[in-house]
């Protein structure tokens, strides 16, 4: 058999791009290495732009009955006095500045979601799935090497998605180069029950110390500890005592919900860096999700980057499959629409890094201004919401980090046209639809 896609990866991503094709018809075939869960740390935040893309698949509901709404982040600046550290201000970001009906986040565990979304899937006689799966090298242009238990076995197909994660053998075979930029810190993540007051997002932050607190379904809390490169190697030495004392020191009514932590196995090391793709596409090959881009884990995006690539790259592969000229030259509309925007959210995701990798008290005074600036300012806060929730793209101007150092500007301090006008448009998301495909002289019309 012959697959119209084949996909290999499947994690959010691929299985996002399997659904998505399925439910057009197209024969499709996802290849998952792992047959159980990874121990490293996936993304659990889903953002507005991801939210309405599930709900244009129909699962949704399923996502929003198993997640845990938030509608808004709490930053919570927070100073030592008398060997404690104390609040010293907060300061909320909502996504009900946003538009309805997608003007809010949701958590939801990583393989939670990953099942929902593969049952879905499954559904459809279109999508075929082959885990404990290895994909080795291409052959040639139409046929893969994949190892499964033991045995080689040639698959072919018409189109290669590489949605492996870093590390992509796929993209290794296009031979794509990386930008790559390394931090100075480090995350701890970890899971546990939280205290009944914990209701809603919050991020405490002092210098350069940081700690996340994001609420999960059935009475527990997604946790992200930054801390320096080397420091788990001495919280080990002196015990997991260390660990919980990093908590109870930002927030002392963890006490006894973190120290259920009983093992460091249960204890995730994130280390963050971020890397771009010098290309996406190349013959039948295209790349998605981390195998083309990942991100500075501060503002969440990992994982809803690879959702929306998804949804892009899905919609042109329909088009094109469907009576279209499926070359490169055609598939380059994917890479057109999606590396601004990577580029977009990683420098977005670079500059909140920024923010915590310093201790320095003028650095402090610096991000306490800026976040207190952007949440009083409509227009700022805007658009900083409107930026992380993926709906649009909308840059911060020199006036407006003026405005968020606390320096008056000579600017209006408005938007200048209705905030729906500043939503990515059918046409934007989707510009083949819309516009005369190139070579294929007739104007495109969304199918």
């Amino acid at each position: 058999m012959v697959y119209q896609v084949v996909i290999i990866g499947g994690g959010v991503a691929g299985l996002t791009l399997g659904l998505k094709l399925a439910r057009s018809n197209v024969e499709t075939l996802v290849i998952e290495k792992q047959s159980r869960a990874s121990h490293l740390y996936k993304g659990e935040l889903l953002q507005p732009k991801s939210l309405s893309h599930f709900d244009r698949l129909e699962i949704l509901p399923l996502i929003l009955d198993n997640g845990y709404v938030l509608p808004e982040i709490e930053f919570i600046e927070m100073n030592r006095k008398n060997g404690r550290l104390i609040p010293q201000a907060n300061n909320v970001f909502s996504y009900e500045i946003l538009d309805p009906p997608y003007n809010y986040a949701c958590m939801i565990d990583h393989e939670k979601l990953k099942s929902i979304i593969l049952k879905e899937a499954q559904s459809f006689r279109t999508f075929h799935y082959m885990n404990q799966s290895k994909f080795l090298t291409f052959k040639d242009e139409q046929t893969a090497l994949v190892e499964t238990r033991g045995e080689r076995q040639e698959i072919r197909g018409a189109i290669f998605v590489g949605a492996e994660g870093r590390g992509s053998r796929v993209a290794r075979e296009m031979g794509v180069s990386y930008k790559e930029y390394a931090y100075n810190h480090q995350f701890l993540t970890v899971s546990f029950p939280r205290p009944p007051d914990l209701t809603k997002a919050e991020m405490f932050s002092w210098q350069n110390r940081f700690l996340g607190l994001f609420p999960l379904p059935d009475g527990r809390v997604r946790t992200v500890l930054l801390i320096k490169p080397g420091e788990l190697k001495e919280m080990k030495k002196n015990g997991l005592s260390s660990f919980y004392d990093a908590y109870t020191d930002f927030l002392p009514s963890l006490e006894g919900y973190v120290d259920q932590i009983d093992s460091w196995n249960k204890i995730q090391l994130m280390i963050p860096f971020r890397h771009h793709a010098s290309r996406y596409v190349k013959q039948n090959k295209v790349l998605i999700g981390d195998a083309a881009h990942t991100v500075h884990p501060m503002a969440g995006e990992g994982m809803n980057m690879a959702i929306q690539d998804a949804d892009i790259l899905g919609e042109l592969l329909v088009y094109l499959i469907r009576g279209h000229n499926l070359t490169q030259k055609e598939l380059q509309w994917y890479e057109e629409v999606r590396k601004p925007r990577a580029e977009f959210m990683m420098r977005l995701s670079h500059q909140a890094a920024l923010f915590y990798s310093y201790p320095f008290d003028w650095f402090q005074k610096l991000r306490k201004k800026g976040i207190e600036k952007t949440g009083a300012f409509s227009h700022l806060h805007f658009k900083q919401m409107l930026n992380i929730s993926g709906m649009g793209m909308l840059p911060f101007t020199i006036g407006d980090r003026l405005q968020q150092a606390g320096i008056p500007a000579p600017v209006n301090g408005k938007l200048k046209r209705s905030k729906k006008s500043y939503y990515f448009a059918q046409e934007e998301d989707y510009p083949w639809a819309y516009t005369r495909a190139s070579g294929s002289g007739k104007k495109g019309k969304r199918q």
